[in-house]
This record gives C-alpha cells, structure tokens and sequence, in this order.
C-alpha cells in the first residue's frame, strides 16, 4: 500500500504563474523565499504522504494577490492511477466555516444583520436551557465557539439523520458545561442556525444559496458545489479514506455528513477555487478590483472571541494563532474521509491551501503549518511526525474504549429489554430483539444501531448499513460508534436506557 502512494506522489501538476504586472521588491523578495522552499516543501510532503499513507493531496501557496506555487500529488483512488491536479474536488469540512462568517458579515455590511442583534429577536424559536443565554445570545455568538455547551453538542444526532430543526431545537435540553463566553467549546448546530439567519436576512430559500450567490459565483469558484451528489458528478473528485495505523481505507460518499450540516461544513471545492477564496480573504474583501465584503466587517471576523490556549484563540470561523514571526489566521477541515487546511497570514499578504482525500487526523494541519513556519523562518517543528504519533494514540484509545472487559459481568436476557423509548432531543426510538441481537431503531430517521453485549447491562452500539446509512456506516469504520446501558428507574425497573455517543454525548430514554 505505501509504495503505490509513494510512486503516485512522483506524478505532479504544477501550476505556472504569470506576472500580470512587474513585481516589487518585496514581492520578490516573498516569492524568492518561497521558490527557494519548495524542494524542502515537496520532500516533506512526499514523506508525510507516506507516514500517513495519504493517497492525494493538493497544495497552493498564495502571495501578493498571485498563486506563487501550486501542485498535486498521489492520485484521486488507490484503486486508478488519475492523478490529483489542481481541479480535482475535495471535500473541505469546516473549513467552510469561513465562509459562513463572510456571508454574515455581507449582511452586516448591507444593514440586513447587525453583529450584536439578539438571536431570539430573529429566530423565535432558538432556545437554550439557561434563559439568561437564551436572551443575551447574540448573533456573533453562534460562530464564536464559546457558547458553554459541550464539545460538539448533539452533533451525533445528525450523523442518525437528525434533521436541521430537530437539531437547533434540541439545543435547549442541552446542560451546558461552562460559563456562557468563558471557554471554548467546538460546536456546529449553532452554525446551522447562524446559516438560517442569513438566509432569512438575504430573502433566499437557504444558505448555500447565499453562498452561490454572494461568494462563488463572483469569485468564479465554478467547481464548487455542497451536496454528495454534486461531487460525484465531477469527473475530476478525490475518493474519500478513513485512516487507521495500518493505512487508509476507501470509503463512499454520504449524503448525511456533511451535507446536513450546511454553513459548518458542506462545501466540496479545488486547489484553483480555493485559491481564489484566500486571494479575497488576503485582499480585505477585494477580489480582481471588485469589493465584495467591507474590510472592517471581514476583520470583525478575525478578532478572537475566546483563548484556546495561550497563543491560540478562535475569532469567527476563523483560528488566530501567534508564532514569533507573525499570526497565522487559520481553519482546517475534517470530514469522515476527507481533511483541509486553509492558513494565511494577512500582514504578509500570503497564504496556504492543503487539501487531502484522508480523513484529517492531522496530516493537512501539519504540511499546512510546517509550511507557514519555514514561509515565517518560524522554529523548525516535525509537525507531521508529532501529528501521527497523536492520532495513533487516538485510534488505540478507541479501539481499548471498545475492547471486550477480560472478565465481563454476566448478560442480562434480551426479551426483556425491548421496549419503545423516548427522549426529548432525539425523539422515539424502539428496541427490539432480532435474531440473537437487540436494535434502537430511531423513529424519527429509521436509523438503527445493533446493540451487542460487551459488559452486563452495558451494550455497544454501531450504526447498521442501511439505507442512506450504508455510506456512512462505512465511512464510520468496523468500531462501535458508543454504549447504551439499561438502568433502574426509582421503582427499580429496568425502564431507563443511557445512549453514549463516542464523542462524550450521552442521551437519556424512559420506556413508555
């Protein structure tokens, strides 16, 4: 498997640069240090490919308003021999993020959205279990990442077909975990609701509408779409990979993740299109002479809202990193078979664009970043081999979560444990025995998860291939994707079922 990935890496398309007009000196200078760094670039790419058995990969680096380099590497499919160019499509994740941010701020810019509006005020219907937050949530706080909910709050809900609604509206059974404002905390239902307002506010059916219509279209990104289907139809699109120690795995397209998830991370997109997105971000919201989004309202949406760590903190769909040499302004993008990275550093008027067909477990990051940093002259840093290390961690951790105990507790009987269930986010959901195993079968979405049992009342849960949700079991892996234990009520009954997801949601049912 590593040596196809190597051999494919040798095959290459390199974009030639023209200078529309004679360069300055110190756009020389800039694409002299770049030139200089792209044999290191190009070797430190291949091995990382390597490392991570990435089959494609495509990068750009963007200067002064001009793409200084750009070039493919690997192929789309392990299983052909096409190689990635720069018009192969991607799936980019929340990278997409960004762009939702910029829609907002054009309807800022417009009168349409003020900043600081009061989300209840446009959208009765959102609601949080604090009404203090519920009332003083605003609509800069939807992309801020600060929100006091938990990590990726009910996001497992939309992976079991969940719908746009359901899951804004399942918000308010949520307990949050912090002080509103005070910590960051990832989420991406907020994001849905964020999307619908500025839908609302534009007069269009939906975001991606406004996405087309205010972004794409004038930038001329004509190989961007959101939906599964869309980037099936390209002739020129990546196929998707999960990654495990071994090496990376095909996987089919999904039409639940990340369509559904709209503005947080639905756009399918190219090497050459994207560079056009980081030549308006790097121009203040000017793009070949024509103004799009004010510079004032594009910076509103780098300005950190809340510290990650002591030199990194999230803005508006935007990451602001602080290195010795200047702050990076940055967003990467996972999707279950697919990750980006989109990084720029504005007072140096350049940027970089990786895009990979793997799952990110931190690989597009980490070429991402190595490269800023030698573009910056930043301390050196083996991004890539702290990265693998990190992710093969991750993958033991969760392959020991799900081990069978050595000594598990005796099983309870099936029978008795079927019943139909209910809870307020996720809805009805019925269990039944069939064959020797028992399945939650959800009722709102008909997606089902086989229970198996891993410790007495404790049981594994792994969604079943079925229907639309045959890809994305597939692009799940052969884990389970949680637990569900069955508990006492106070009368002592076995009327209570804790369903855990494996990102630390857990959702409580009570039998009918």
């Amino acid at each position: 498997m590593l040596p196809l990935v190597m051999a494919a890496v040798l095959s290459v398309n390199v974009l030639k640069v023209a200078w529309a007009v004679e360069p300055s000196k110190s756009e020389l200078s800039i694409e002299t240090r770049i030139q200089a760094l792209i044999p290191d670039i190009e070797t430190y790419t291949a091995r990382g490919m390597k490392a991570f058995d990435s089959p494609g990969l495509a990068i750009g680096i963007v200067a002064n308003d001009r793409l200084i380099y750009g070039k493919g590497f690997g192929v789309r499919s392990k299983a052909g021999d096409a190689p990635v160019d720069s018009r192969t499509v991607f799936q980019i994740g929340s990278a997409t993020k960004g762009f939702l941010a910029t829609t907002m701020a054009l309807m800022v810019d417009r009168g349409k959205l003020r900043w600081d509006d009061r989300v209840v005020d446009l959208d009765p219907d959102f609601q949080l279990k604090d009404p203090w937050v519920t009332r003083e949530f605003r609509v800069f706080d939807l992309i801020a990442q600060r929100s006091g909910l938990p990590s990726y709050a009910n996001d497992a809900l939309g992976l079991i077909g969940i719908g746009e609604a359901a899951l804004i509206r399942s918000l308010r059974h949520v307990e949050p975990v912090s002080s509103f404002r005070s910590t960051f905390a990832y989420t991406n239902i907020t994001h849905l609701l964020a999307g619908r307002i500025v839908a609302k506010a534009a007069g269009a059916p939906d975001w991606n509408t406004v996405l087309h219509t205010e972004l794409l279209d004038p930038l001329g990104m004509t190989d961007s779409s959101h939906t599964a289907e869309a980037i099936e139809a390209a002739a020129n699109h990546a196929k998707g990979y999960r990654w495990t120690p071994e090496g990376t795995i095909e996987a089919p397209f999904t039409q639940i993740f990340p369509y559904d998830f709209g503005g947080a991370g639905d756009i399918n997109s190219t090497l050459e299109d994207m560079v056009r997105w980081l030549r308006l971000q790097l121009g203040n919201g000017t793009f070949e002479g024509r103004s799009l989004v004010s510079p004032e309202n594009l910076a509103f949406t780098r300005t950190p809202k809340v510290a990650i760590s002591d030199k990194t903190f999230y803005a508006l769909g935007w990451v602001i990193h602080q290195t010795p040499n200047g702050n990076i302004v940055w967003h990467n993008g996972g999707t279950s078979t697919f990750g980006s990275y989109i990084g720029m550093v504005p007072d140096k008027n350049v940027g970089v664009i990786v895009l990979t067909n793997e799952v990110n477990m931190g690989f597009p990051d980490a070429i991402g970043l190595w490269s800023v940093d030698r573009i910056l002259d930043n301390p050196m840093v083996d991004h890539v081999a702290n990265t693998l290390k990190a992710a093969t961690a991750k993958f033991e951790v969760a392959a020991k979560l799900f081990a069978k105990p050595a000594s598990p507790r005796p099983f309870q009987p099936l029978a008795p444990l079927a019943g139909n269930f209910v809870n307020r986010s996720v809805g009805k959901a019925a269990v039944t025995l069939e064959g020797e195993a028992l399945v939650m079968e959800f009722q709102e979405t008909g997606a089902k998860l086989k229970l198996e049992p891993w410790d007495g009342d404790v049981f594994t849960a792994k969604l079943v291939p079925l229907g639309r949700f045959s890809a994305l079991a597939e692009a799940l892996g052969p884990l389970p994707n949680g637990f569900v234990q069955f508990q006492m009520d106070s009368d002592a009954k076995l009327n209570m079922l804790r369903l855990s997801f494996d990102d630390g949601q857990a959702y409580n049912f009570r039998r009918k």
